[in-house]
């Protein structure tokens, strides 16, 4: 049977070796699949590339549709922007998917029963990576979410649910706080889960939602989540369950997959031959069963879980196994990891749960959108956000109601979100970063309207350093008010 072409980057830190670790148990098992080595990551950065991928690389991932990727470290500052980010975002990579499954008593953990796969939004929220400093006090981070983006992620997550025989599926945000970005996935999520009357759906506030998902994970099944607190639970979850370690991870596009295990790169712990390679064997069995390759997927899974029921043990797994007092096990490497799971193929669990995959690969519509985008939007005013650093709230308060001119009156002003004036603290800190708020003094304010109340602003000398237009979508307004608007 042909072979599938798939590239395949090493990474950086530990990822060179526990990839070759995953590949070497892949092929054994029979995986007809053909690694194709690109470069990728920090060695890319610091030779010059701040996208840290060459176009070689890119045009591989692009002609074979399928990506499996070790962790990589990118560069703290100097510019450097994610190359998971935007792998996931050039390839319209929109749902990621992170299974957290316990392993107990064989990896012993508290919560003995976690089954719990997250789906996490990939492209949007702050990880945008819009980020802009706007004063010498203030810098600006920019929370993207779009209808399209919750669509997509949330119709997937009930997908997902039905396909794989799970019976609810949750969200969580922060909507109580954020009550637009926030608030659209919520709400979308709320009209989507209407059309799966055979799935249960709650919503949990983030907050006490995964201090649940930590204290009670038998209570999840499947939870949908806006990217940022997907990143964070997923990484919880995965601990909870056992070991980052062992989690895997899927990032799944309408045309395009890529395959990557949830955790980073350690490079304080790369070139030790330490690292345990399993979640980036199972994310391997996860693009087995997306290259419809289950049976191998299947064995190659079972003779994992034989290896843990054997208590063949990385470090990780070894220090969780010696903090609750057990001492039956082997300590071994990243590569005798591998070759035990070798060893063990054509096995099957004894106590832990067996899989089975062969004949039974769970496919995912891809998720249709609503168009919106014929709405109509009606200016309602602006908020002007201005750098002052010497005037107090009053005093510009003051100055600003006499520069609103006829066609709007100042409404508001707020420092870091809350309002100062009118009727304002004292007490309250203040930075050098405001955001004032004018309104239609009467007729329906222009952009022309706009842009000469910015020249009077300008002539006494204010800078304006923002624009938030504001709107009213289909008559109902669009942005948040402040207190006591």
């Amino acid at each position: 049977m042909k072979k599938q072409i798939i590239p395949v980057a090493r990474g950086d830190g530990i990822g060179p070796e526990i990839m070759d670790a995953s590949l070497e148990v892949l092929l054994e098992a029979g995986a007809r699949i053909e690694p194709l080595f690109i470069d990728i990551g920090e060695r890319v950065y610091l030779a010059g590339n701040t996208a840290g991928i060459t176009d070689e690389s890119w045009e591989a991932i692009r002609q074979h549709k399928v990506f499996f990727k070790s962790p990589i470290t990118t560069p703290q500052g100097g510019g450097f922007k994610s190359l998971n980010v935007t792998v996931r975002k050039m390839l319209g990579l929109y749902a990621n998917v992170r299974p957290s499954v316990s392993y107990h008593p064989h990896v012993p953990i508290k919560h003995p029963a976690i089954d719990v796969v997250i789906i996490r939004e990939n492209e949007e929220d702050l990880y945008a990576g819009i980020e802009h400093q706007q004063t010498p006090e203030v810098v600006q981070c920019l929370k993207l979410i779009s209808r399209p983006g919750c669509e997509r992620i949330v119709r997937y997550a009930f997908e997902y649910a039905r396909a794989y025989g799970r019976k609810k599926v949750t969200c969580m945000t922060k909507d109580n706080i954020m009550k637009l970005t926030d608030g659209l996935f919520h709400q979308v999520f709320n009209e989507i889960a209407q059309e799966y009357p055979d799935l249960e759906h709650e919503h949990w506030i983030i907050d006490i939602g995964a201090a649940k998902l930590a204290d009670t994970p038998d209570l999840f099944d499947v939870v949908v989540m806006p990217n940022l607190y997907g990143d964070i639970v997923s990484d919880i979850l995965g601990q909870i369950a056992g070991s980052v370690g062992l989690a895997p991870g899927a990032n799944i596009g309408d045309d395009y997959a890529m395959f990557e295990a949830i955790h980073g790169s350690a490079p304080r712990h790369g070139g030790k031959g330490i690292a345990n390679p399993s979640g980036l064997l199972l994310s391997g069995v996860m693009m087995l069963l997306h290259i419809d390759q289950s049976d191998v997927a299947e064995r190659v899974h079972n003779a994992w879980l034989k290896t843990l029921e054997d208590h063949v043990w990385t470090y990780d797994l070894v220090r969780k196994g010696k903090a609750h007092g057990i001492d039956n096990y082997r300590e071994v490497g990243t590569s005798d990891f591998a070759k035990a799971v070798i060893a063990r193929l054509g096995q099957r669990p004894v106590e832990l749960k067996a899989v089975t995959y062969a004949g039974r690969t769970a496919k995912i519509a891809k998720p249709k959108l609503t168009d919106v985008r014929r709405q109509q939007m009606a200016l309602d005013g602006v908020d002007v956000f201005l750098r002052e650093g010497k005037a107090t709230a009053t005093e510009l308060g003051q100055a600003l109601e006499r520069l609103a001119g006829p066609e709007f009156v100042l409404t508001m002003i707020s420092n870091r979100g809350q309002k100062v004036y009118p009727g304002g603290f004292p007490e309250t800190f203040t930075t050098d970063h405001w955001r004032c708020r004018f309104k239609a003094g009467g007729s329906q304010p222009t952009h022309g309207a706009i842009r000469q109340l910015l020249g009077r602003l300008e002539q006494q000398g204010y800078e304006w350093i923002k624009l938030e237009n504001l709107y009213l979508l289909e008559g109902k307004r669009a942005y948040s008010l402040g207190q006591g608007e």
